[in-house]
Order: structure tokens, then C-alpha cells, then sequence
């Protein structure tokens, strides 16, 4: 009889295993092998808040961080996410919404979850109240509808206003004189109303976030392609007013004149990048770590998610897949280091996993997304 049983569980087991790879879901045991290939400082820990998420991207959460909340690009959904028992691992999924464009951009406002589709912003009122059946508002839908950079992050500033950014329709090309929103990050009140555009000459930002001492907004954005392996650099960003114009299409990494578009602009019209990061090597989501399990070094400094390249050639290799650490001094970067790495495979020169967004939890640990190895990962620390 023992041995029926344990003939018919490890047939069970076979069974489960073959239908979740039927679609294209990863087993514990392949997340604990992708696990141990990350790199991370002495007293870090890697584990699984969520697997088989599928595209897993931007990540927004719920005051007391038992929900998280999980934007799509590919799969058209959004998700929320329980911990319903504390143990720091989701174990409840439900789908807040289905059948949208590219619905990247999530963000958790005074019980209301706002969702960024190519060209509309969604609101869902009281969210936590209607997961089963949740219901929306669309408070903006003046946005272009191009696809090409049309996903979007959101957030909400330190001034109570939602931010948006529109990114480039293209590789590189000047849109500004159709509609002053290409290549700009815009802003709005919680309603929707009174859209305007915050700094301009702005790619493809994924990722931005305010300083918590200075309210300084900081951003990531992506070079431009087809200049060659090594140039221009990916950058990070620092606002100093409204109406800051970061260069785009004309000079890229605050040296270098498009050849298309520079000529006639003067490099001293447009501000330069706080720090440069490695060329195509994709920055997208950023956090001001601000809790207190890092080390202190952390606080009030800025992690950054590399989701990497995807078209150097093979002689130069891919770089990026990687999360690295940013020290600021005002609005100067003083210090940058390699936070986490290991997702890129240096035998095969390919990425099995890439990182999209950074969430701090209630707790000091970390979240990061993943769209690639399509799971959300927990990042802790301990002494």
C-alpha cells in the first residue's frame, strides 16, 4: 500500500510539473537554482515573494504592505497580491483588470489603485474593498496612443499631483512641435485635470522617484540606439524646476549632438545627467531606500533596477541585468557601486532574468520585479 501511494504521488508530482511547464511556469526548485546565481553585499538575502508572475513590472502596495500591487506590459493584466499570512511570501492572487494597453504604470493613492495604460489613466476607487470586483474610472485619455515607448510608470510627487511620463514614439526623431507631451514627463491632479508637462527632452523614463529630505524628483531615462556599442549613456537625472529640458533628441548623455537633430542646439540649453550609467544598459525603476534594516550607508540613497541591453553586438556583450546602489550629496552623485548581479549568464552572454522596479516594504526589505524570470524577488538584510 506504502509504496502505491508513493508510486501515485511522484505520478502526481510528474504530472504537476509537466502541465506547469505546458505553461511556461517554473517549478520552486528552478526559482531556488536561479536564486543562487545572484550576487549580493555580506548580510543580504535573496528569496521568492511571488513566482510565475507573469511580465511582472512596475509594483505599488498598500500602506501596511500586505497587497502589492503589479503592473503588465505584455499580458495586458493587473494584479494584487496578498500575504495574508505575514510570512513576507505572496500566496494570493487576484486580477484587478484585464484586456488593457500595456498597463505598466501602477500606484496605491488614499485607498484608490491609478493605472497608466498607453494613453489613458485608469482609477480604481477603494480598491481593497472591491478586489473581487472591481470597478474604474478613466481621468484621463489625452495621452498619444503610439505604442513604441508608450508604456508608462506613475507615481504621485511630494506636491500631491500624479506624475506621467511620455516617452519618444520612436528611436530618436523631434515630436515636440506636434505635441509638446513626447518626450516629457507631464503631471495632473488626482482627477485628471489640469495636465501640464513637468521637464522635457526625456526619452524613455521607467522610473523616478523625490529625494525624501530635498522633495528633488531624480529619473532614470534610456539612450537613444544605432550610435554604436559604447555611446550614448543611459542617465540619471536630478529636476531643478519645472520646465528642465534633459536634452533629447539634440545631445545625448550631455556631450554627445545627435547627428540628426544637434546641429544648431547648443549644449549649454539642456542639463547634463547626474551620473551616466553603462550605454543600452536599460535603467528603469528607482527607490530612495529610506527604511531602516540596510545599513545606513542606504538611507536616503538610491537603488536602481538595470533591466539591460538587448541589442550590442556579440563582441561587445550584454550589460545591465543588474541592480546597483547611487550615494547623493544634494544634487551630485558622489558614490556608485553594483548592488546585485547575476542574472546575466557570462558563458552564454544572456540574461535569464531582468529587473524592472524596486518597492521598499514596511519592513526595510526590498521588492524587485522581474519580466523575464516573471516573479517578484524579496531582497533582506540581517546582521
Amino acid at each position: 500500500m506504502n509504496k502505491f501511494i508513493l508510486t501515485l504521488s511522484l505520478t502526481c508530482l510528474i504530472s504537476l510539473s509537466a502541465a506547469c511547464q505546458s505553461r511556461g511556469e517554473k517549478s520552486e526548485a528552478e526559482y531556488d537554482a536561479r536564486l543562487a546565481k545572484i550576487n549580493l553585499p555580506d548580510g543580504f538575502k535573496i528569496s521568492m515573494y511571488a513566482s510565475n508572475i507573469i511580465d511582472a513590472r512596475s509594483l505599488a502596495r498598500t500602506a501596511d504592505g500586505k497587497t502589492v500591487f503589479v503592473g503588465n506590459r505584455r499580458r495586458r493584466n493587473v494584479y494584487a497580491l496578498t500575504d495574508t499570512n505575514g510570512d513576507m511570501v505572496a500566496d494570493k492572487v487576484d486580477t484587478i483588470a484585464t484586456g488593457l494597453r500595456m498597463p505598466n504604470g501602477v500606484y496605491f493613492h488614499e485607498g484608490d489603485l491609478f493605472v497608466a495604460e498607453v494613453s489613458k489613466i485608469h482609477r480604481f476607487p477603494d480598491i481593497m474593498n472591491n478586489l473581487k470586483a472591481p470597478k474604474s474610472e478613466v481621468i484621463f485619455d489625452g495621452y498619444p496612443t503610439e505604442t513604441h515607448h508608450g508604456w508608462k510608470f506613475i507615481s504621485f510627487g511630494p506636491d500631491g499631483k500624479l506624475y506621467v511620463p511620455v516617452g519618444a514614439p520612436c528611436n530618436v526623431c523631434d515630436k515636440s512641435e506636434e505635441n509638446k507631451v513626447y518626450a516629457s514627463i507631464t503631471r495632473m491632479n488626482p482627477d485628471g485635470s489640469d495636465m501640464e508637462v513637468y521637464v522635457e527632452g526625456v526619452r524613455n523614463s521607467v522610473g523616478f522617484a523625490w529625494h525624501p529630505v530635498t522633495g528633488d524628483m531624480w529619473f532614470t531615462d534610456n539612450g537613444r540606439d544605432l550610435l554604436g556599442d559604447d555611446v550614448p549613456a543611459c542617465e540619471l537625472n536630478h529636476v531643478s524646476a519645472q520646465g528642465d529640458h534633459f536634452g533629447f533628441p539634440y545631445w545625448h548623455q550631455g556631450d554627445i549632438a545627435d547627428p540628426d537633430f544637434g546641429q544648431g542646439r547648443e549644449r549649454s540649453d539642456y542639463r547634463e545627467p547626474a551620473y551616466k550609467f553603462e550605454p543600452h544598459s536599460a535603467p528603469l525603476g528607482l527607490r530612495f531606500y529610506q527604511g531602516n534594516m540596510f545599513p545606513a550607508k542606504y538611507k536616503n540613497n538610491i537603488l536602481v533596477a538595470q533591466h539591460g541591453s538587448w541589442n550590442r553586438t556579440q563582441e561587445a556583450g550584454h550589460i545591465g541585468y543588474q541592480l546597483r546602489f547611487i550615494q547623493v550629496e544634494g544634487d551630485k552623485v558622489v558614490k556608485s557601486e553594483i548592488f546585485a548581479d547575476g542574472w546575466l549568464d557570462e558563458e552564454t552572454n544572456k540574461g535569464w532574468g531582468k529587473p524592472v522596479d524596486i518597492m521598499e516594504m514596511p519592513d526595510g526589505s526590498i521588492l524587485v520585479s522581474d519580466d523575464v524570470n516573471h516573479c517578484i524577488y524579496r531582497i533582506s538584510y540581517e546582521d
